[in-house]
């Protein structure tokens, strides 16, 4: 399978928080399975640093690449296509972050990894 990691769930895994359910945590950890975090969740966390909303032991431009490779965790870009699909979101919920997010899982046919509600919302979205 070819997983996308919400943002929250790769925390919650490289942080190994009791929050994340051994099914999700089987998966990443699956050597059978092709685990993804997009450079949006990156994003997401640089800015909640910057806010002093998220603490990280070290600078996150350090820190989480670092925990993506170690934990073989392959990094997925933005791009033009994954942009295009933007246009087929319903408006559900305003979350930048979330909404691309789902277009790179739309686009790259993508299975989510997140207990986040409204993303849940989206029917067209692929599940574990």
């Amino acid at each position: 399978m070819k997983l996308l990691l919400d943002t929250h769930i790769f925390l919650w895994f490289i942080n190994q928080d009791n929050r994340l359910s051994e099914h999700f945590k089987q998966a990443i950890q699956n050597p059978d399975n092709e685990i993804f975090l997009s450079v949006v969740s990156i994003w997401e966390c640089e800015i909640k640093y910057q806010l002093g909303k998220l603490p990280f032991p070290q600078s996150p431009a350090i820190y989480l690449p670092q925990q993506r490779t170690k934990h073989f965790i392959k990094s997925l870009v933005v791009d033009e296509a994954s942009i295009a699909q933007l246009i087929n979101l319903p408006p559900l919920h305003r979350d930048p972050f979330d909404r691309l997010l789902i277009c790179q899982a739309l686009q790259h046919n993508l299975i989510m990894l997140t207990e986040d509600k409204s993303i849940l919302n989206y029917p067209m979205v692929q599940y574990l």
